[in-house]
């Protein structure tokens, strides 16, 4: 799934983009103190997101080292678990620095044609990547995880069933992933 993200994305760093995605099944399944989460990463471009969002309160990244806002930093993916249950969208750079949090993403919807359905929180990141390079990373309250670029929905996932396929098989060696009538199944490669 990253490297065809990363192929329709060519800022896209596919580790940049699987630690994002991660972040977002995991917020997505377990959400935070009992309660669905709903979250905006907005991933690539980042200049021009802040340039087209605001902050909805002081910023709680800012000013904090960059070294300490790595996507990939255990301790700041339980960080923005917490700072989820806040209202905005997150920006993180192509590079995998938490850039902003809380921001009011700003960029117009007009003519945008979206789901029937899909809330606020998905119009507002689509807008966003139609208006920007940067893909969008939307978890719904829901639990679904969708990915927005240039305007348009182009993945969808369901925490369960993408974890399972990652994480739950007992097969040994190398597995081959197949769909079969809209249902996954992994193999043994022999």
């Amino acid at each position: 799934m990253f490297e065809h993200l990363c192929h329709i994305n060519p800022d896209c760093d596919r580790e940049v983009m699987k630690s994002v995605v991660t972040l977002a099944v995991e917020l997505a399944r377990e959400g935070r103190e009992g309660h669905r989460v709903g979250a905006v990463f907005m991933v690539g471009d980042e200049d021009r997101v802040l340039a087209l969002s605001r902050p909805l309160i002081l910023d709680p990244l800012y000013g904090h080292d960059p070294s300490l806002r790595q996507i990939h930093d255990p301790n700041l993916r339980e960080t923005l678990k917490e700072l989820a249950l806040l209202d905005g969208a997150f920006v993180i750079s192509a590079q995998g620095l938490a850039v902003s949090a809380c921001r009011y993403l700003n960029a117009s919807a007009e003519g945008l044609e979206i789901s029937l359905g899909l809330g606020a929180r998905h119009v507002a990141a689509s807008a966003t990547t139609r208006a920007t390079k940067a893909m969008a990373v939307v978890i719904s309250e829901s639990g679904v995880v969708r990915i927005f670029f240039k305007g348009e929905l182009v993945a969808e996932i369901l925490p369960e069933l993408w974890l399972l396929s990652r994480e739950m098989s007992h097969l040994d060696g190398p597995v081959e992933d197949r769909e079969y009538a809209g249902v996954r199944v992994f193999t043994r490669r022999d």
